[in-house]
């Protein structure tokens, strides 16, 4: 089933690898007018990950990618966090840094004894190589009862790239007299669908919503996966 996992990122060519930190690091974080339009809209996706925290008590959590670490501002009740980043630069500098209890650079590194009641991610999946790999790790790490909360932009949708062509791809070519489409493909190695596959596959309780109309007609997605097959999560990890 994952015949196409893990992906093999296309390289950037030189001109873009020049920019590419100091453009990633403010996209994150909002530093341009684009990227502000897309962390407001990014609020939908954070709100729909953190609904379940509402009440006193919130169980140990784990985001998978955590980048500036601004998913923390919408869990003010959340208190044991963990954050898998590799790319420590992102959060070095975050005045969040202190509420987080253990950085990993890699899922592997987490003990398989360590277990948390919620795993969260937010615009992270789209990225990862070996996806599948991730997922079955985050099923053997959350324990009984607990979830799998993911959301994601559309990608492969064509309302996605539309938006993404008339904002941060206009910014882009402006400013630096780039492709955007060429970042974008480098960046993005799965698509929405892919990702819904992958998580279905590892969770027999997968419910989705969107920030559209349709799957196919949609900016975010977001699923809210429950009971991991274990089987199948065992005999999937690297």
């Amino acid at each position: 089933m994952f015949e196409n996992f893990p992906k093999k990122r296309p390289p950037l060519p030189a001109e873009y690898q020049e920019i590419y930190d100091a453009h990633y690091k403010e996209n994150r974080e909002g530093g341009s007018n684009a990227a502000g339009l897309a962390q407001k809209l990014e609020r939908w996706m954070h709100r729909c990950v953190a609904a379940d925290t509402k009440a006193e008590h919130v169980p140990a959590t784990l985001e998978v990618g955590g980048g500036t670490l601004n998913h923390l501002e919408h869990e003010p009740n959340t208190s044991v966090y963990d954050v898998v980043e590799p790319f420590r630069y992102l959060y070095e500098s975050s005045p969040l840094r202190s509420r987080v209890r253990k950085f990993y650079d890699d899922i592997r590194e987490i003990p398989a004894e360590t277990k948390y009641g919620r795993i969260v991610s937010i615009a992270t999946f789209e990225h990862i190589e070996d996806l599948p790999s991730v997922v079955a790790r985050c099923g053997l790490l959350i324990e009984a009862g607990g979830s799998l909360r993911v959301a994601i932009p559309s990608e492969g949708t064509i309302l996605w790239k539309l938006g993404y062509t008339l904002t941060t791809g206009a910014e882009f070519k402006k400013r630096y007299g780039l492709d955007y489409e060429v970042l974008m493909k480098h960046e993005h190695v799965n698509t929405a669908r892919e990702i819904e596959e992958v998580l279905r596959y590892f969770f027999s309780d997968v419910k989705r919503k969107v920030f559209g109309v349709a799957a196919g007609l949609s900016i975010y997605q977001y699923f809210e996966c429950r009971d991991p097959d274990l089987v199948r999560c065992r005999d999937h990890k690297n």
